[in-house]
């Protein structure tokens, strides 16, 4: 398969500036991203925010379209919501927990998504139960289903976590959820943009994605998908006169869509960008994408493994575009610094962001390098000099 290096590198001028493999932070925008934000916001400035709202009613109308696009589904199924996190929020705080109620989880799951656990958990009386990963250090899909039970009301699972590259078996979960009768959450944030993403072959009731990272959309946008068969379920945990009409003094009703877990006041320029980053995502193919990222992060990770007291710590029977490792006697947040002063961007992520998956493997910190499309084999060689210089 073929892939248009030269047009994606032509696309996002700042691959002559920095040598980025912070991808799963943020990634570097095209050209078409930073323009049509731009333009936004240049129209707003002239007309007024709310004229411009009007005239390009056409283009921000089309970024429910792509984002359908992207996840196979239908346009009144997706919401889009200020960020990855709370999209998630939305979906989550709208499900109505209550004592001995049961939440399963991953052992890689995102610190935020666990906080919320907690919360509801203290709140309502429900249990949190972790799911043991497999000898692969995925979640383990027969463990999965021995815990399932009349208890059980939500599966909620981070298909590729923030501090490594494995990908979590999301379809298979899916299978267990649908003939257990069972909500299945899916935090996507890592995966939509570098993975082909189907939410009916994935079986998910409900995924939470971000613009920012592999999308290459703008910072502040993220969405939300949820399944039409569900969505009058589902009670948001907070409503404005955009999720919901005021019909009486004494009514309200909540919209039927999925627009009923967004708000009023929303980022117009950023998600007109995040439309325009989803065509131009789709203008490769997904398909062309996940196999180019995935060859570069198993370069990057053979390149890694030859240097003396480097340890890749990427878990996963499938892997992705993250790849995370540790360097005997240096701090992460050090050697994130020492490479940032040669121009290049990685991040370093600590407990905090997964800690059961860290205090079982008794890591506190890895250096996280995402690669994506357009980086470089030339580029990973340059990374990898660097990091000599540093050992």
């Amino acid at each position: 398969m073929t892939f248009d290096l030269q047009r994606a590198r032509h696309d996002t001028p700042a691959c002559e500036e920095v040598l980025h493999f912070n991808n799963a932070g943020s990634a570097l925008p095209p050209k078409a991203v930073l323009q049509a934000v731009i333009q936004h916001l240049e129209l707003e400035s002239c007309i007024g925010g709310y004229e411009a709202n009007a005239q390009k009613i056409e283009a921000i109308e089309h970024t429910y379209d792509a984002l359908a696009g992207l996840l196979n589904c239908h346009r009144d199924e997706i919401a889009i919501i200020e960020n990855a996190t709370r999209a998630w929020d939305m979906a989550f705080y709208s499900i109505n927990f209550k004592a001995g109620d049961r939440i399963l989880t991953s052992v890689s799951e995102y610190a935020s998504n666990y906080i919320s656990y907690l919360q509801i958990a203290q709140k309502t009386g429900a249990e949190i139960a972790v799911i043991p990963n497999d000898d692969y250090g995925q979640v383990s899909v027969e463990a999965l289903s021995q815990m399932i039970d009349e208890r059980v009301k939500l599966i909620s699972i981070t298909h590729v976590p923030t501090n490594g590259g494995l990908v979590n078996p999301a379809a298979a979960i899916g299978k267990i959820a649908c003939e257990a009768n069972v909500l299945y959450l899916l935090d996507a944030c890592q995966s939509a943009g570098q993975l082909p993403l189907d939410v009916n072959e994935i079986g998910c009731d409900m995924l939470s994605a971000t613009g920012r990272k592999y999308l290459r959309g703008p910072r502040g946008t993220g969405f939300l998908y949820v399944r039409r068969e569900i969505i009058e379920q589902l009670e948001p945990p907070f409503l404005d006169l955009h999720a919901a009409e005021w019909t009486a003094q004494d009514q309200f009703k909540i919209r039927e869509d999925a627009r009923r877990f967004e708000n009023w006041e929303t980022n117009y320029a950023g998600k007109i960008g995040l439309g325009v980053a989803v065509d131009y995502a789709l203008s490769f193919g997904l398909q062309a994408i996940e196999t180019r990222v995935r060859m570069l992060a198993d370069r990057l990770r053979e390149r890694l493994s030859a240097i003396d007291g480097v340890t890749v710590r990427d878990l996963g029977k499938e892997r992705c575009g993250i790849v995370t490792f540790t360097m005997a006697a240096r701090d992460p947040l050090e050697i994130r610094r020492q490479l940032n002063t040669q121009k290049i961007n990685v991040w370093s992520n600590s407990i905090e962001s997964t800690r059961i998956d860290m205090e079982q493997r008794n890591i506190e910190s890895v250096v996280r390098a995402s690669v994506h499309y357009y980086n470089t084999d030339e580029e990973i060689e340059r990374f990898i000099a660097a990091l000599k210089t540093i050992v």
